[in-house]
């Protein structure tokens, strides 16, 4: 069997990126229950082994550092290899991080956990970085739309896992384990699966036909191209563009948005448990953020095709800012208020994903994309560990109100400054 790839510019034939983001979308779903285990009870697993609030922000820190060398990893296999062995390996570093997690549950051992949340973090980075794979084939003018796509995918395990917590934590008690520790036997299996279904149907591989298509003029005829094709054949590979306007600016703003969006995040079941809600009650705000996170996907991705990128982007900053606004100043006994800013906080952090997304894919050249990509889901990583780590410390001394408000003024600071500034030297 074969498929097409058209000339430069106009992406693959409709039919090979239906199937590519069909098998993207089923393995996003899989794999986003996995990721919500450690967003919605890393936390609480590590206050409960470690004994301090203080260190409550370390799970979070070690699975967003775990991201970050995941990223890195991710990035180098698939350049070298293809999308399909790279986000297959990740989703399975990340099953046996999770079966770690477990494990160190079940054994009180403090160690193990530790070193266990730093492998489960590579399924973060794999669930992100499949964004890329679902923009590899889409012409410049959808990039948007097909990277809300495979966030969208995302939605229904990442808002599905959280909401699980109770009767997973039933299932895990019932073997012995510590009930938070129900979460991460999901993972283990909704990352296992999602890695298979890369493995079986991610084929063509998306980023070698991206490299595949000719450079020739626009009435030249389509490429065909063998299906199972394992190496492209294009010319060697250009130097990526690492300083390049479009993903100095794309990283920029997806990296500020990480760090704020992981450190209130992080610290939001902790100051909700703490004044007397239920682990239940947490883990309903923290589905209805994880949802924002990524249900506006497809509104944020055509935005950044109609309107451009960059004001995209400058509107996250605003949105962010009046998450932790409304954070900082909601009562601690009110869910609502809470829920609300959560959901803000999402959506805040979702205009900046897929607008950076948009950005880096349209600068970084095919046949070095995955690297360029690559580094800059590090720089997003690291920011992330930085925020879990320094968001225990910050409420420690300071209180929750005090981290909302920091983070949200950050956000509006950082980022609008950058995208306007970006203005000049990018191409919308």
């Amino acid at each position: 069997m074969t498929a097409t790839v058209t000339r430069p510019g106009e992406g693959a034939s409709p039919r090979v990126l239906r199937r590519v983001l069909t098998v993207l979308v089923l393995s996003q779903a899989l794999g986003g229950a996995g990721m919500a285990a450690g967003i919605t009870v890393g936390a609480l697993l590590a206050e409960d082994l470690l004994g301090s609030t203080g260190l409550a922000g370390l799970p979070t820190a070690l699975f967003t550092a775990g991201a970050a060398l995941g990223a890195a990893l991710i990035g180098r296999v698939s350049q070298r290899l293809g999308r399909r062995p790279g986000l297959a390996l990740g989703h399975g570093i990340a099953a046996l991080g999770s079966t770690g997690v477990v494990a160190a549950a079940a054994g009180q051992w403090a160690g193990l956990l530790l070193v266990s949340l730093f492998v489960y973090g590579a399924g973060t980075a794999t669930g992100l970085l499949a964004r890329y794979a679902g923009a590899d084939l889409a012409p410049p003018e959808r990039r948007g739309r097909a990277t809300g796509t495979v966030l969208l995918a995302t939605t229904l395990g990442a808002v599905a896992g959280p909401n699980l917590v109770g009767p997973t934590g039933v299932l895990a008690h019932a073997y012995g384990i510590p009930r938070l520790a129900g979460p991460f036997l999901l993972a283990a299996l909704a990352y296992t699966a999602a890695g298979l279904v890369l493995l079986v149907w991610l084929r063509p591989d998306p980023l070698f036909l991206a490299r595949l298509q000719p450079p020739h003029d626009a009435t030249a005829a389509p490429v065909p191209v063998p299906e199972d094709t394992a190496t492209p054949t294009s010319s060697a590979p250009r130097p990526p563009e690492r300083f390049s306007p479009g993903v100095v600016t794309g990283a920029t703003v997806m990296i500020t948005a990480q760090l704020v969006m992981i450190a209130v995040m992080t610290m939001t079941p902790l100051h909700m448990t703490g004044h007397g809600h239920s682990t239940q009650a947490a883990g309903f705000v923290i589905a209805l953020h994880v949802g924002a996170m990524f249900l506006p996907s497809p509104l944020s991705g055509l935005l950044a095709d109609r309107i451009g990128r960059l004001p995209v982007a400058a509107a996250s900053g605003a949105v962010l800012l009046s998450a932790g606004v409304l954070a900082g100043l909601a009562p601690p006994d009110s869910v609502p208020l809470l829920a609300c800013a959560l959901v803000l906080l999402g959506v805040g952090w979702n205009l900046a994903l897929v607008s950076g997304t948009a950005l880096i894919t349209d600068a970084a050249p095919a046949d070095s994309r995955a690297s360029v990509q690559g580094l800059a889901d590090v720089g997003m990583s690291l920011a992330g560990a930085t925020g879990g780590m320094a968001s225990g410390l910050v409420v420690a001394g300071g209180g929750y109100p005090l981290l909302a408000m920091a983070a949200g003024t950050l956000a509006v600071a950082v980022i609008p400054a950058v995208a306007l500034r970006g203005a000049s030297g990018v191409r919308r």
